[in-house]
């Protein structure tokens, strides 16, 4: 079979857990005939990392030539076509893979969640670019709808990271059982009240259950003040875990009961390792995926004001929630494995070009 490389576009080698998860999660899917070239903000950490080759994601000379001498480039999963967090964000991922068509690349939107696309600029010129891709997949059905509206072709299947293998962690079996895993990160809508109140929820509920309270940030930049914050004030065992490689964060949750969470992937590793699910909602994308798995949770704006409160709701949750069902879970991981059967369809096509 022919070889080819394959230029992987994303928010990677930025200290974001899920992020890095979905780079695993792409590395893990990718047909063995295609080497892997990773655009990163830290490409000596993705080299070490994961084995492979990478460079830094904005130095144009090197991205250039890197596409110069590839055959796919492929956005490679996650919420990069927004406008909510970054005007300028989503054209630098625009702009690359416009580049790669030009340049007569086989062009992959791999696991996209797309928007919000608030500005009408960065609306057409997505649109524009989506329509000229070789293969388009997506993780929800918010952006299902918005590609059906652009009539562009696509397939639906449920995000990368829930077929991603576990790594157990060494020496959570240690710590003290049962687990609880908390996820906080930074955003304006977490309030200074409103982390007081979940701290104080916090203090509450492990008072009433003994439990081992886990901080877990995914992105240390935005959330490991807060997890160091919290820390002195729990009245019982607890640790922070800080684990950088993407299948040893998922494998933290192996061992935890409940898990707390804001990020989207907290609670998808939560979820896939079986765990009790109750979801902080910043974005619409976790919002989306609490409607989809009928998790229980808040939006931050609508978190009570009353610390027993959710104390209270959290302490029903742990005591009579249930985690997926076995077959809702192994159906999530199916299918979840349609990313990768594009994948293979899409650089099939490799067959017939002559490089």
């Amino acid at each position: 079979m022919t070889t080819a490389r394959a230029v992987l576009c994303g928010y990677y080698g930025m200290g974001n857990g899920g992020d890095e998860a979905l780079l695993a999660s792409l590395l893990q899917m990718l047909p063995t005939h295609i080497t892997p070239v990773v655009l990163s903000g830290n490409p000596q950490q993705t080299h070490d990392r994961y084995g492979v080759e990478a460079i830094y994601r904005k130095d144009p000379k090197a991205v250039f030539s890197a596409l110069r001498q590839a055959q796919v480039f492929i956005w490679g999963g996650g919420s990069l076509i927004q406008d909510a967090t970054s005007a300028i964000s989503p054209f630098y991922y625009l702009a690359l893979m416009q580049l790669a068509q030009r340049l007569g690349l086989i062009t992959i939107a791999w696991a996209q969640g797309i928007g919000p696309l608030h500005r009408p600029l960065t609306r057409w010129l997505s649109r524009q670019t989506f329509a000229r891709c070789s293969a388009v997949s997506v993780r929800d059905t918010a952006s299902a709808a918005l590609l059906t509206e652009w009539q562009i072709p696509f397939t639906l299947a449920p995000d990368p990271v829930w077929a991603l293998q576990s790594v157990p962690v060494e020496g959570l079996w240690d710590l003290p059982a049962p687990r609880v895993a908390v996820n906080l990160r930074s955003h304006p809508q977490l309030t200074d009240d409103r982390l007081e109140h979940l701290t104080q929820a916090l203090i509450a509920f492990q008072k009433a259950t003994q439990t081992c309270l886990l901080l877990v940030p995914f992105q240390p930049s935005q959330d490991l003040a807060i997890a160091q914050a919290i820390q002195p004030r729990l009245p019982g065992a607890n640790q922070i875990l800080l684990q950088e490689d993407p299948q040893h964060l998922k494998g933290i949750f192996r061992g935890v009961e409940m898990v707390i969470a804001m990020r989207l992937h907290g609670l998808i590793m939560a979820a896939a390792e079986e765990c009790r699910c109750f979801a902080l909602s910043y974005d619409p994308k976790v919002s989306q995926l609490m409607q989809d798995l009928s998790l229980p949770g808040w939006k931050l704006t609508e978190i009570p004001d009353n610390p027993n409160q959710i104390c209270q709701v959290w302490l029903e949750h742990y005591a009579n929630g249930d985690p997926l069902s076995s077959d809702k879970l192994q159906f999530l991981v199916d299918r979840a494995l349609i990313h990768q059967a594009l994948l293979q369809e899409a650089l099939e096509k490799i067959e017939s070009f002559k490089f």
